[in-house]
């Protein structure tokens, strides 16, 4: 029977989960941003990093407790229970199936800025069409591809802050260097909790590398420690940006919200800039919609094939193209909500599922580690108990800090999922089918 091969190194891992990330989308959502915490958008980076430090350091405990793929499912489903971790496994599907829909949105957004006279519901439908047709034909972005995609976008990051200094440089009564977007007199910390929470989305991927336990050298310690770093650096990528846009720009009013950047790249660097600063975005916002809508329909398809889901239609694969046909479709069809929903709305909406599962991971942490482990010291009662629990508050704080409608499409997903659960498992009798992710890999 063929199996994965474990190729892939700490660097290659690392590389992978920041190309995921996709590290333009720090300018791509600096509106939202901006608005939603009064102009305090390192600040919200700043207390997004250290709740995701907490739940990535329960990603990487739990990697290397049970190195195999399927990432938060899996985890609580072998350290808490079969039913739970089902839950988990559908608040991750929000994530996957939802997600191209907000990349999508976004790119749309800034492409209807450039061309006002194009409405935004045509590039909507054009990232949905070209996508979904190159995913269907099964055409994957080589790794030389992907590497060339990241260099563009660092090269797009750093300009923009050059200009950014440059910018602020030339205006001798605001400072390079201040405290003010971090902390300020009229700060207020809801504001704040409620901007962090739309800017997890922009930490979403870092745990997308636990899926690749099973083609990675040495993974219990390769996983939890690319786990760490890709947070690390992808925080200190969206709060080093952050601040230096947020000091170029301390207003938060924007003629289109949604599209601020463009604007900002204008003030700072002229239309020749605004060209550059537009196709860095586009492109980085095609690749990572491409690459999300093949990973939401592998994951419909696995789900199908393994009796989760209805196998007659998520469960097949066409017959020429040998890719899931019908999952990639289904995303598309999804997607199309993008034409009316706004981005606030829609990566909230996406939080709501990263949220439920994050929190998940932190809990199941302290069920294996704390609660079934037999050593129970001051190193193990911090390590297992206290560290996992903080994260687990700090998800759960963001969650209720998240938009009120992302919240009430959030509860009722998870309602849905808990009905399904109840139908898959004859009134809660037997245990759910369980997914074997080592052959949809």
């Amino acid at each position: 029977m063929a199996r994965l091969q474990r190729t892939l190194s700490l660097g290659s891992v690392v590389l992978f989960g920041i190309a995921y990330m996709t590290p333009i989308i720090v300018l791509g959502t600096f509106g939202i941003l901006a608005q939603s915490t009064a102009g305090m958008v390192p600040a919200a980076y700043l207390a997004a990093l250290v709740a995701m430090f907490f739940t990535a350091m329960s990603y990487g405990r739990m990697a290397s407790a049970f190195p195999v793929a399927g990432s938060a499912y899996s985890y609580v489903r072998k350290a808490i229970s079969p039913k739970l971790g089902f839950i988990a496994g559908w608040a991750v599907l929000l994530d996957y199936l939802f997600l191209p829909m907000a990349i999508w949105l976004i790119g749309a957004a800034y492409l209807n800025s450039a061309f006002p006279a194009v409405p935004q519901w045509i590039w909507v439908l054009a990232f949905i069409g070209i996508t979904s047709a190159i995913n269907i034909v099964g055409l994957k972005l080589a790794n030389g591809i992907n590497a060339l995609l990241m260099l563009v976008q660092f090269l797009v990051l750093i300009a923009f802050v050059a200009l950014c200094v440059h910018y602020v440089g030339g205006d001798a009564s605001t400072p390079l260097w201040s405290v003010k977007p971090f902390f300020n007199g009229d700060m207020q910390m809801p504001l704040i909790m409620s901007g962090a929470a739309i800017a997890c989305y922009s930490f979403l991927g870092f745990d997308a590398v636990s899926t690749l336990t099973e083609e990675t050298r040495d993974p219990r310690r390769t996983i939890p420690r690319a786990i760490m770093l890709i947070t690390l650096i992808g925080g200190l990528i969206f709060v080093g940006v952050s601040y230096f846009v947020q000091i170029a720009h301390p207003s938060f009013q924007f003629d289109s919200v949604d599209s601020a950047a463009y604007e900002i790249a204008r003030n700072i660097g002229g239309d020749l800039f605004v060209s550059i600063f537009l196709i860095g975005l586009i492109v980085g916002q095609f690749a990572s919609g491409l690459s999300a809508q093949a990973s939401g329909s592998r994951l419909l398809y696995a789900m199908g094939r393994d009796g989760v889901l209805p196998k007659s239609f998520f469960g097949t694969l066409h017959e020429r193209f040998g890719t899931p046909i019908n999952s990639i479709l289904l995303c598309a069809v999804v997607a199309l909500l993008a034409l009316k929903l706004d981005v606030t709305t829609s990566t909230s909406f996406i939080n709501f599922g990263a949220f439920l599962a994050f929190s998940l991971v932190n809990l199941s942490v302290i069920f294996h580690y704390w609660i079934g482990g037999e050593k129970k010291g001051l190193r193990e009662l911090v390590l297992f108990l206290i560290f996992p629990f903080i994260g687990l508050v700090a998800d759960l704080w963001l969650m209720v800090s998240l938009d009120h409608l992302a919240i009430y499409l959030g509860l009722s997903w998870l309602a849905i999922g808990v009905v399904y659960l109840a139908v898959l498992t004859g009134g809660f009798r037997r245990q759910p089918p369980e997914m074997d992710f080592q052959e949809a890999t």
